[in-house]
C-alpha cells in the first residue's frame, strides 16, 4: 500500500503548488514557453514545446488534485486486488499522459499524451479481464482510434508550416486553406475523445473499468482531452466549423440527457451525465465562449470525480449491485455519502451557490444572449431540464423509500479512507466555483436579459425536478410500454441505437464477407488450385521417389541390365 501514499503525497503537493503558480500567473498576465529542439528533418524541426500559461497550469493542478484523491480512495476500494500497485501505476501514467496533452502547444508532443491516454484507458478499462471488458475496451480503443488518425493527418498537414507548434499560426492564417483542414481534424479528433454524436457509445460501455478509474477518466482526463484541445484551437475555427459543432454538441446533450432518464444502471447514469455535460461545454465553445467552457470544465470535474467516489461506495458496499432499482433508502444507512452525492447532484443540476451553479447559470445565460435560433435555444433548455430530472429520479431511486436488495443486510460506512478521499472533494465542490469564477475572469459578464429569459434557468431546473419525480414515480414499464406504441422505447433508451451502429454497423457486414471468402476461396477454389493441391502433388512425388531411393540397389542393377541389353541391340 505504501505506492498509493507516495503518489498521494507527491500529487497533492505538486497539485497545491501548481494552483497558486496559476494564481500568480493570472495575477501578472504571464506565459512561459520552454523549447528544446530534438529533430531537424527535411527542414522541419521537431521541438519539445512546453507552454505555461495560466490555463494548462491551473488544469494540471485540478487533474493532480482529483487523482491524488482517487489514489487515496484506492487504497481501499482496491484492497483485495493482488496487483494495487500495477493498478497504481496504471493511474500514474494515465495523469502523466494527461499532462504532456495540457502542456503541450505542439501538435507531436500532444499525440504523445494523446496516444497515452488511448492505449492507458484500454489497459484500464479491460482492468478485470472478463468479456463484458474486453468489448468495451475493444470499442473504446477503435473509436478512439479514429480521432488518432485525424491528428496524425493533422500533422502531416502543418509540414507545410515547416513547424508543427499550432499556437503561433492560429490566428494569423485563420483563412488558409491548409489551416482549415487542419482545424477540421482537430474538431473530428477532439469529438472521437470527448464522445460527442456520432462516436458517443463508447463512454458508458468504458464503465466496464474499476469505479475509481471512472472517476479521474470522466472528471478530468480522457474525455476532456477533446474539449481542452478544442480551446486551445478556439481561434482557427471558422463560422461554418463552429455551426457544426453546435448542432452536433446540442444533440449530444439532448441525446444523453435523454438516455439517462430511462438507465437503471447507477455507473452509466452518471457516465450518461458526463455526456451530456460534454455536449454542455461543446455548445459554449462553439458559441465563442472559450473561457467559459474552461470554467465549467473544472467545476464540473470536481462534482463529477466526487459523484463517482460516492457511487463506487455504495456499489462497494452492496456487494457490487449496480442497479439503482434494488437500492432505496440508503440516507439511513449511509449518511455521509447520500449527503456528498446530494451536493454533488444538486451541483451537477445548477443549484444556486454551489460551484456548478457558477459555471452552468453564466453558460446559460450568455448562450441566451447570442443570436440563436429557436431550435438551439430550445433544445438547450429542455436538456438542462433533463439533468435536473435524471439527477432528481437518481436520488429518488437511491436515498428515498425501502431498501431492496437484501433482506439480511449490515450496511454501514465503515469505509473510513474512501470517505477521507471523498471529503477532500467535497469543500472544492461547495466552494470552488466562486473562487473561480473571481479568478479566472478579470472583467465581468454583463448580463442584459428580459426577467423570464433570466429565470427561465430556475423554471428548467423546477420542472425538470418535477418531471423527474413523476418519472420515479411512475413506472418505468407503463412508461416503456406507452413509448413502444410509438416505437420510440429502445430507441430513447439506447443513445439512439449508436451502441448497435458502431458494434454491429461496423462489424456485421465485414464479417459476413470475411466468412464468404474463407469458404468459397480459403476452403474452396484457392484451396483446390493452391496449397492444398501443390501439397497433394508434392506427396505423391515425394513417394515415388522415395519408393525409388528405398530399392535404390535393385534399381541399379536393372537399370544397369537395361543399359546393357540397349548397348547390345
Amino acid at each position: 500500500m505504501n505506492i498509493c501514499l507516495i503518489y498521494f503525497v507527491w500529487f497533492l503537493g505538486l497539485s497545491m503548488m501548481l494552483f497558486i503558480f496559476s494564481v500568480d500567473l493570472i495575477l501578472h498576465s504571464q506565459v512561459y514557453f520552454l523549447e528544446y529542439e530534438v529533430l531537424f528533418v527535411n527542414s522541419s524541426s521537431i521541438y519539445m514545446t512546453i507552454l505555461i500559461d495560466w490555463m494548462s497550469v491551473m488544469f494540471m493542478s485540478f487533474v493532480l488534485f482529483i487523482s491524488s484523491m482517487v489514489i487515496y480512495y484506492s487504497r481501499e476500494y482496491m484492497q483485495g486486488d493482488l496487483s494495487i500497485n500495477r493498478f497504481i501505476m496504471l493511474v500514474a501514467m494515465f495523469v502523466l499522459s494527461m499532462m504532456f496533452l495540457i502542456i503541450s502547444p505542439n501538435l507531436i508532443s500532444i499525440l504523445l499524451g494523446w496516444d497515452g491516454l488511448g492505449l492507458v484507458s484500454y489497459c484500464l478499462v479491460i482492468y478485470y479481464q472478463n468479456v463484458k471488458s474486453f468489448n468495451a475496451g475493444m470499442i473504446t480503443a477503435l473509436t478512439n482510434r479514429v480521432g488518432d488518425v485525424a491528428l496524425l493527418m493533422a500533422i502531416a498537414w502543418m509540414m507545410n508550416y515547416g513547424d508543427w507548434s499550432f499556437i503561433f499560426f492560429l490566428e494569423e492564417l485563420k483563412n488558409d486553406y491548409f489551416m482549415k483542414i487542419i482545424t477540421v481534424l482537430v474538431i473530428l479528433a477532439a469529438m472521437t475523445k470527448s464522445a460527442q454524436i456520432p462516436f458517443s457509445s463508447w463512454l458508458p460501455a468504458a464503465m466496464a473499468a474499476p469505479t475509481p478509474v471512472s472517476s479521474l477518466v470522466h472528471s478530468s482526463t480522457l474525455v476532456t482531452a477533446g474539449v481542452y484541445l478544442l480551446i486551445r484551437f478556439n481561434y482557427s475555427m471558422s463560422d461554418l466549423m463552429m455551426m457544426f459543432l453546435l448542432v452536433v454538441s446540442s444533440m449530444t446533450m439532448f441525446m444523453s440527457g435523454l438516455g439517462a432518464n430511462f438507465e437503471f444502471d447507477l455507473k452509466k447514469i452518471i457516465a450518461l451525465s458526463t455526456l451530456s455535460q460534454l455536449g454542455l461545454m461543446m455548445m459554449i465553445l462553439s458559441l465563442g465562449g472559450y473561457k467559459l467552457a474552461f470554467f465549467h470544465l473544472l467545476t464540473h470535474a470536481l462534482f463529477k470525480a466526487l459523484l463517482f467516489m460516492c457511487a463506487g461506495n455504495i456499489i462497494h458496499s452492496l456487494l457490487n449491485c449496480q442497479d439503482i432499482r434494488f437500492m432505496g433508502g440508503l440516507v439511513y444507512q449511509m449518511p455521509l455519502t447520500c449527503t456528498f452525492m446530494n451536493i454533488c447532484n444538486l451541483s451537477l443540476c445548477g443549484i444556486p451557490f454551489l460551484s456548478g451553479f457558477y459555471s452552468k447559470d453564466l453558460v446559460a445565460e450568455v448562450m441566451s444572449m447570442s443570436y440563436l435560433n429557436f431550435y438551439i435555444y430550445l433544445i438547450f433548455y429542455i436538456s438542462i431540464g433533463l439533468t435536473v430530472s435524471y439527477s432528481f429520479r437518481l436520488s429518488y431511486y437511491l436515498f428515498t423509500g425501502h431498501y431492496n436488495y437484501i433482506s439480511l443486510s449490515m450496511l454501514s460506512e465503515s469505509g473510513y479512507l474512501m470517505l477521507r478521499g471523498m471529503s477532500g472533494l467535497i469543500f472544492l465542490v461547495v466552494f470552488m466555483g466562486s473562487t473561480l469564477s473571481w479568478l479566472m475572469f478579470d472583467s465581468f459578464y454583463v448580463v442584459i436579459l428580459p426577467s423570464l429569459t433570466k429565470i427561465m434557468t430556475l423554471l428548467m431546473i423546477f420542472f425538470g425536478s418535477l418531471i423527474g419525480y413523476n418519472l420515479s414515480k411512475f413506472s418505468i414499464s407503463q412508461l416503456n410500454l406507452s413509448l413502444s406504441f410509438l416505437g420510440l422505447s429502445h430507441f430513447l433508451s439506447g443513445m439512439w441505437n449508436m451502441p448497435i451502429l458502431s458494434t454491429f454497423g461496423i462489424n456485421l457486414l465485414p464479417l459476413l464477407a470475411g466468412k464468404m471468402y474463407y469458404k468459397t476461396l480459403d476452403q474452396g477454389w484457392t484451396e483446390f488450385y493452391g496449397s492444398q493441391n501443390i501439397y497433394n502433388q508434392l506427396i505423391l512425388n515425394s513417394k515415388f521417389l522415395q519408393s525409388v531411393f528405398d530399392n535404390n540397389i535393385k534399381m541399379f542393377f536393372m537399370l544397369m541390365v537395361i543399359l546393357l541389353l540397349f548397348l547390345i541391340i
